[in-house]
């Protein structure tokens, strides 16, 4: 029996699960879980990738000991972030995406290129955090002089392991600067942007074979957890997902990109799949209600704090994807100072988010329906968020969809599933 190691990084936390075929399915074990999550530093939000690193090696250790031969191993984990490199010395920090450091210069990245322009030649969502500005940042800060290399962060992990220098398909595209056309680095932005052109090498695809870490092949998966997670929901049509963690990740595959103006106007997102591309949206996800109960209830189980939110009367909404839910000090005043009417009990405050991450997909699926042209029946939800029922059966009335729910370790599976499949 072949033995595979997915090591799967969220921005809360990171797994080690190990995989095998057994009659025609791919079979899990977890074997090691670790927590992540952003640090303050100097007033901004970083990674602790010293730690991350420690916790990768630690886990295949631990992996090690109990199977005698691992074929391969791969990592993915959320997008848009790297560590910048001078030869094989990193240039810290390494900010975090929810930092907000690249605000300031976002006008002056759109006087050079519009975004409509980005959007035609990418087909990528706005988001502040997207790569492409936060290297923008970085030029504007200095931070690149004398960078040889950036690195998204299962890259550099697995650099780290092997030795190697890789640039995975599916993650770079998270970042706003590979064409929709070629799949590859476009090199009109990077001009227009005067970024140092030596950053952006040749993209690889999934299962490429990259190295070795003590006689265990290194290999790409989808770096990008939801490029992943796509490949491991087992699903006989393209219907829609949602990926559903820390941010919700709602779309379907589609054959080609789709750059029209709807697209740009409603902000949804073309990013590489295997062998497809993933027509998405970044929503917001399972943050909301995360953050709320670590401030309002760090104690109390997941199952009591649905509870009450079922047996909650509280009807009122918000906007789940407006800028103040992004990161703010504290996620009980901003539901304060956005609602007209104050929550009176922790049930109401999460009675309110779970509705309005509800309403968030409906009006995403909308949308969706409307830029592809097609009408879907159902929405399978994988990730952390599938095992909320009560989430899901307001998702289920909200949308007027069949929610098809599979708590598993989807992103895990699809991260096996790759590799797998190397010759």
């Amino acid at each position: 029996m072949k033995i595979y190691l997915a090591i799967d990084i969220g921005a809360s936390s990171g797994r080690h699960i190990a995989g095998w075929m057994e009659k025609g399915e791919i079979k899990t074990e977890e074997l090691y879980r670790f927590p992540n999550g952003v640090t303050e530093r100097d007033g901004h939000l970083t990674w602790d990738i010293d730690a991350l690193l420690f916790h990768v090696k630690r886990g295949i250790a631990l992996a090690k000991e109990k199977y005698l031969r691992i074929e391969s191993l791969s990592v993915d984990t959320w997008g848009v972030d790297y560590v910048l490199m001078k030869g094989d010395e990193e240039v810290r920090p390494c900010y975090a995406y929810r930092d907000g450091r690249t605000e300031a210069g976002i006008p002056k990245v759109h006087e050079k290129l519009p975004f409509s322009e980005l959007y035609r030649r990418t087909g990528i969502q706005f988001q502040p955090f997207n790569t492409v500005y936060q290297l923008c940042a970085d030029k504007e800060a200095g931070r690149l002089e004398g960078v040889t290399d950036f690195l998204m962060i299962p890259e550099y992990l697995m650099y780290k392991l092997c030795g190697v220098k890789s640039h995975e398909y599916t993650n770079a595209t998270t970042g706003g600067m590979v064409s929709a056309e070629t799949g590859e680095y476009d090199p009109a932005i990077i001009e227009a942007l005067g970024l140092p052109k030596q950053l952006f090498c040749k993209l690889q695809q999934p299962g490429t074979v990259i190295g070795e870490y003590e006689g265990i092949q290194v290999v790409l998966c989808a770096t990008h957890d939801t490029g992943s997670a796509v490949e491991g929901i087992p699903m006989d049509e393209d219907a829609p997902y949602i990926s559903s963690g820390t941010w919700s990740l709602l779309g379907v595959k589609t054959a080609k990109p789709i750059t029209n103006e709807a697209s740009m106007l409603a902000n949804w997102s073309n990013e590489g799949g295997v062998g497809y591309n993933r027509y998405q949206k970044n929503i917001m996800g399972m943050w909301l209600v995360n953050r709320l109960r670590a401030e309002l209830c760090p104690d109390k189980a997941w199952g009591e704090i649905t509870a009450e939110a079922q047996a909650s009367p509280f009807e009122e909404t918000v906007d789940a994807n407006a800028p103040c839910f992004l990161a703010p000090e504290s996620m009980k005043a901003a539901f304060d100072a956005a609602l007209p009417v104050k929550p009176r009990t922790v049930g109401d405050y999460f009675r309110c988010a779970y509705r309005s991450l509800a309403l968030s997909y409906m009006n995403a699926i909308q949308e969706l329906q409307h830029n592809t042209g097609r009408h879907y029946d159902r929405i399978y939800i994988v990730g952390g968020g599938a095992k909320n029922a009560f989430l899901n059966e307001l998702t289920e009335k909200a949308t007027g969809k069949t929610v098809i729910a599979l708590p598993i370790e989807a992103t895990a599976i699809g991260n096996l599933k790759i590799q797998m499949n190397v010759k």
